[in-house]
């Protein structure tokens, strides 16, 4: 285990993490909101700091206007790279891994840092990060592509993974199978069968593809009758079409967690 380390995510597309983002504003906004302090963490942004210039930018106009977001990276030479982008107090860079630099924040959002370590190395990552939080405290874990059409995240708190959410641009989603490789550290490997993961998927794409009549009024009905499908045949899905129609599917983690 390597708590003191984050191996860093490549060259960030713009905007690639919006989604997230956007889903954080929702679900985490009254935790900032309530939070006496609402500092939040980017671990790991990469190799440019535009992902922590972006989450700062819409936690300010979504959530509250005093947030600030700090740039965690454990590369000195990415730390000073993004030193031009700073805007102190509400964005700042530091070096810093999942010790969080000696930081309490409200909440970390770490994306496609762990994809990069090894399964049993998560548990610890996790346990490292989440006891760090603020009291009430959040972690957002997970993975995207390139271009942020598909990802999926584990929202974490002190007690451990809570929800599991899948999401895709529907736009360009084929299938939601595709889905299984964005799928976070601790169930990439899991999407086999007899694991909860892999029946989820499985039974998401049956409903994609049985949802096919909906196709002519726009992926975004046929993902909402699919994900509709989906909870009738008994997974915990989280939600209604509000957030469904973004693209999203959200379960307890319990539903989908690794045997």
């Amino acid at each position: 285990m390597r708590p003191q380390g984050v191996v860093t995510r490549g060259t960030t597309n713009p905007n690639r993490l919006r989604r997230v983002d956007n889903w954080i504003v929702e679900t985490c906004g009254d935790r900032l909101r309530d939070a006496p302090d609402p500092l939040v963490v980017d671990l790991g942004y990469g190799a440019t700091p535009v992902t922590a210039v972006e989450l700062r930018a819409r936690l300010a106009a979504g959530v509250r206007a005093d947030v600030r977001v700090v740039g965690l990276e454990i590369d000195p030479v990415r730390v000073a790279a993004a030193q031009p982008a700073a805007d102190p107090p509400g964005l700042t860079f530091a070096r810093g891994g999942f010790e969080l630099a000696g930081l309490r924040p409200a909440l970390v959002r770490a994306f496609n840092v762990l994809r990069q370590y090894d399964e049993g190395e998560v548990g610890g990552a996790w346990r490292t990060v989440t006891d760090r939080l603020a009291p009430g405290g959040l972690l957002v874990e997970g993975t995207c592509d390139e271009l942020g059409r598909l990802g999926a995240w584990v929202l974490l708190d002190a007690d451990g993974p809570r929800t599991l959410t899948l999401a895709a641009k529907l736009t360009t989603l084929g299938s939601p199978a595709a889905l299984a490789e964005r799928l976070p550290k601790a169930l990439i490997h899991r999407n086999v069968p007899g694991e909860r993961v892999h029946a989820l998927l499985a039974d998401l794409d049956d409903a994609w593809r049985a949802a096919a009549a909906y196709a002519p009024f726009g992926p975004r009905q046929r993902w909402l009758r699919a994900v509709a499908a989906v909870r009738e045949a008994g997974w915990p899905v989280a939600g209604g079409p509000r957030r469904w129609r973004h693209g999203e599917l959200t379960l307890p983690w319990a539903a989908v967690a690794p045997r």
